[in-house]
């Protein structure tokens, strides 16, 4: 069995939406082989919980509006660090960037079969760790020689 065309374009339409958002590392796979209660699961991730919560609700906004598609069940609203949509055919994981790699999710589910996204979706693939290494360069720049010596 392999994901619908329904759960497709509600993947597709989420990955863009949270591309739109700027999430990172979007990437969904098709789970309907090893689960009976959904077709695909689509996780992204972002630096911080005011955008996890803004890309949640970029994605559900978006589904509303172009496929009439409501979660069931929304869930992390509180901490906004781990927030779960459940559209029955999908279901959504964006997390923070920590719980992302805390987590790991992509080791659960590596097996099954990855489905494609739109472009800007897999121009996201790594972003997490393209800013977590200019983060780490930052301190060393802020101490004062671009090499991070002091004088």
């Amino acid at each position: 069995m392999t994901a619908t065309d329904r759960s497709i374009e509600l993947v597709n339409a989420a990955a863009q939406a949270a591309a739109d958002r700027l999430a990172h590392d979007i990437i969904a796979y098709d789970v309907s082989d090893v689960l009976s209660i959904t077709d695909a699961f689509l996780l992204a991730s972002a630096p911080n919980d005011r955008q996890v919560k803004s890309i949640v609700d970029e994605i559900e906004e978006r589904l509303n509006k172009e496929l009439d598609a409501k979660p069931v069940r929304r869930e992390g609203d509180r901490d906004a660090r781990w927030i779960l949509l459940d559209y029955v055919d999908i279901v959504v994981h964006v997390q923070h960037s920590e719980e992302r790699v805390f987590y790991a999710l992509e080791r659960l589910w590596k097996d099954c079969p990855e489905l494609p996204l739109p472009e800007d979706a897999q121009k996201t693939r790594g972003k997490s760790a393209e800013r977590q290494q200019g983060e780490s360069a930052e301190p060393a720049r802020a101490a004062g020689t671009p090499d991070g010596e002091l004088s």
